[in-house]
């Protein structure tokens, strides 16, 4: 039972950020987005603490004190922004632990992410605010580098004003711009 929900979960949450990716011109990323949760160490845990309401990485954290299954998944897919959490280069020369700068097609995928994540547990609650609002009430409290929270705001807040359509063309065209998409 919880087998084929979590597999149902996870295949419809796919689904959704690979037509999200495909229409900012992200095709592999699009294809090949959080593959890693379909590795043992992601998906038996994931079953194990499937809800159907939130992350299973959430229960698993609730449950134990830590999410191994999150850890695994953060440490392979460059779309969160944890993934990027380092020792990084501050402009005086010295180094600090934060979150360090993440390419524009990384935080678009972590946008597709946001969007279809909201969807999926949210359901016919789901607004184009959600993913907006979602991270209005955690950013402050995360290691994300000030330019990636600044350019993911900006984008999640096109969401939630001008709606998907509108605001994922205006994401490509930029997208397009940048010399390393």
């Amino acid at each position: 039972m919880q087998l084929r929900a979590h597999l149902r979960t996870v295949n419809r949450h796919r689904r959704l950020v690979r037509q999200y990716c495909f229409r900012l011109g992200l095709y592999w990323q699009g294809l090949t987005h959080d593959l890693s949760k379909y590795s043992p160490t992601e998906f038996l845990r994931s079953i194990r603490y499937y809800q159907g309401f939130r992350s299973p990485n959430d229960a698993e954290r609730q449950a134990t004190g830590v999410s191994r299954s999150w850890l695994h998944h953060k440490g392979r897919n460059r779309h969160h922004f944890e993934y990027w959490i380092d020792y990084c280069l501050q402009p005086d020369g010295s180094v600090q632990m934060g979150g360090c700068k993440m390419p524009k097609k990384y935080v678009a995928e972590m946008l597709c992410d946001r969007i279809a994540a909201c969807r999926v547990y949210q359901g016919e609650k789901y607004t184009p605010a959600s993913a907006y609002d979602y991270y209005q009430r955690s950013k402050d409290h995360i290691l994300i580098h000030a330019e990636t929270s600044d350019l993911l705001d900006r984008w999640l807040l096109l969401v939630k004003e001008q709606g998907e359509e509108a605001a994922l063309a205006s994401i490509r065209r930029e997208l397009q711009q940048d010399p390393q998409y």
